[in-house]
């Protein structure tokens, strides 16, 4: 399949932990989805370095196997597209945070996905409800329940 009709994906921090060797509860199902959607060669998965600060700094807080978080962060590289907000994306994520949310890391990610054209996967409901009541463009969004329900693994 052409990269013009593959489902381009930035990913949440919270889908790169499995891959350093952390454990997140409950996200089996959106990991079986990925992984389906590429095996059929459906899928393109993007990451930013925001996402690796934000792993990062997690990972440090508690023990860690470093040549499994070694193998993660390779793999991570090779197999994913690295990407950034474009410009005009940065001062929305400052704009954005001067209204209220906390995590400028988020904030980021969306606006990278807003700018470049990409379909952001999370379960942030805080980060997705903040963006809903200031009315932002969701189209970029996509809560985690619905990418199971819409490409779910069978």
């Amino acid at each position: 399949m052409s990269s013009l009709g593959k489902l381009k994906v930035l990913l949440d921090s919270t889908y790169l932990l499995p891959i350093l060797g952390v454990e997140v509860e409950g996200i089996g199902k959106a990991l079986e989805t990925l992984r389906k959607l590429r095996r059929l060669g459906m899928l393109e998965v993007y990451y930013t370095p925001f996402n690796i600060i934000e792993v990062l700094g997690k990972i440090s807080r508690a023990r860690y196997d470093r040549d499994i978080v070694l193998t993660g962060l390779t793999l991570i590289e090779e197999e994913f597209k690295l990407t950034y907000p474009t410009a005009e994306g940065y001062v929305k994520a400052l704009e954005l945070k001067s209204k209220g949310f906390k995590d400028l890391i988020d904030l980021l990610l969306y606006v990278t996905s807003l700018t470049r054209n990409l379909k952001f996967l999370t379960r942030d409901i805080t980060l997705i409800n903040f963006l809903k009541n200031l009315g932002e463009d969701l189209r970029s969004v996509i809560y985690e329940e619905d990418f199971i329900k819409t490409y779910g693994a069978d």
